[in-house]
């Protein structure tokens, strides 16, 4: 399976239907493809302007490192240099907080969602909900 605009936009609206179940702030959704480009974008109405960014940098670090955006927070409190030369070669656009969950079909990644708008770890449990109602395997990291 590769990651396509259906699935990206049932994945958008499991992570809506997630956080208007928990009552969350409103929130903003990127899905990206495993080569890192962006499928889908969605904002809830009252979400800020700079949450797509946000989505996105969490959604691509996650592709591009191979991690989890929590996996990524964990490894920059230990190791903060390497994360910001990531960051760098990254253009400044990598999100290091949880949020930022890797999409598994078995062994392979497909993509990546990302979400920002509420607390990271409500993003992070949004995207989870989303993913596996899909059938498929949510790597937070």
């Amino acid at each position: 399976m590769t990651m396509t605009l259906a699935l990206a936009r049932a994945l958008i609206d499991g992570c809506f239907a997630e956080a208007a179940a928990r009552g969350m702030k409103p929130i903003t959704v990127a899905v990206i493809d495993a080569g890192g480009h962006l499928v889908a974008l969605a904002r809830q109405d009252g979400a800020s302007n700079l949450r797509a960014e946000i989505a996105q940098g969490k959604a691509k670090g996650a592709v591009a490192m191979g991690l989890g955006s929590r996996a990524l927070h964990a490894r920059a409190e230990k190791q903060p240099y390497f994360l910001q030369a990531m960051n760098a070669l990254n253009h400044g656009a990598l999100v290091p907080v949880p949020g930022g969950v890797l999409i598994r079909q078995g062994d392979a990644v497909i993509g990546a969602v990302g979400i920002t708008g509420d607390s990271s770890d409500n993003d992070e449990a949004c995207a989870v909900a989303a993913i596996e109602a899909e059938g498929l395997v949510a790597d937070p990291g």
